[in-house]
């Protein structure tokens, strides 16, 4: 694992710990709603995380591209497939999504770095 992945791990499984010691039932049933959003139903798994990825660099969350980025990494997204989501992301957002394009294509390379 890189140091980006690992820096962004760390932080979130550390936080995440903090939040569900703290999170009133609504907070929690939010958190429940999210993982359960993004299990296979009438869509696959892997094309609810190119969703959640574009739409998360449109809404420019640097967190949340990140976790769609290791999501797509895992459920077998290829370099050419993220590079459309990049693109859709880019058309939809506009040129304000570019700065975070730029993080998630060195943040994506860090994980297909992995492969070789």
């Amino acid at each position: 694992m890189g140091k980006l992945q690992d820096d962004f791990n760390s932080y979130r499984s550390r936080m995440n710990e903090r939040v569900m010691e703290t999170a009133n039932t609504n907070i929690k049933r939010f958190f429940a709603l999210d993982t359960t959003s993004y299990a296979a139903g009438a869509l696959d798994v892997k094309t609810k995380e190119m969703l959640g990825l574009v739409a998360s660099m449109v809404l420019r969350c640097d967190d949340c591209i990140k976790y769609h980025l290791q999501k797509c990494y895992e459920e077998g997204v290829n370099t050419d497939e993220m590079n459309e989501i990049f693109m859709i992301a880019n058309l939809v957002g506009g040129s304000i999504v570019i700065p975070h394009y730029r993080r998630a294509l060195e943040f994506w390379e860090e994980l297909t770095e992995q492969e070789a």
